[in-house]
């Protein structure tokens, strides 16, 4: 075990099924590694930050589990489809969290720089463009 800090935007963490830890290197490649070292992360969950400072391009919906996103700095609004409709939740102030239920499709929407950390039950995630959204 390593004592050293570790930082998110480098190094994601897997939550395996045991419960234990075990971290992965960020690279282009990450998704399609994670997937084949994790039996398409079946029963693992993934805990990963992203910055980004505009609207997402696709939405995306994770069938395995809900999905917790907690802001960490900017302000973003969290288009969630429920029912056919989309529903915003506004996260506005660092630490404010959705929790996204399983198999709901969502994205998020921003015009400023926001950091964002997800707890995601990566088995069997799905994304599309907002056209094809059924």
């Amino acid at each position: 075990m390593s004592n050293s800090a570790l930082n998110l935007a480098d190094d994601f963490a897997v939550l395996k099924p045991n419960l234990t830890v075990e971290t992965v290197s960020v690279s282009p490649t990450v998704y399609a590694e994670l997937d084949a070292k994790y039996n398409q992360f079946k029963n693992h969950a993934l805990v990963s930050q992203y910055e980004f400072s505009e609207d997402w391009p696709t939405w995306e919906r994770h069938p395995a589990g809900d999905e917790i996103v907690v802001l960490l700095s900017g302000k973003a609004d969290m288009m969630l489809r429920v029912g056919g409709k989309d529903e915003c939740v506004s996260l506005r102030e660092p630490s404010a969290h959705v929790v996204v239920p399983a198999g709901v499709w969502h994205t998020a929407k921003t015009s400023e720089k926001t950091r964002m950390l997800f707890v995601t039950p990566g088995e069997g995630t799905e994304n599309c463009v907002a056209k094809d959204l059924p």
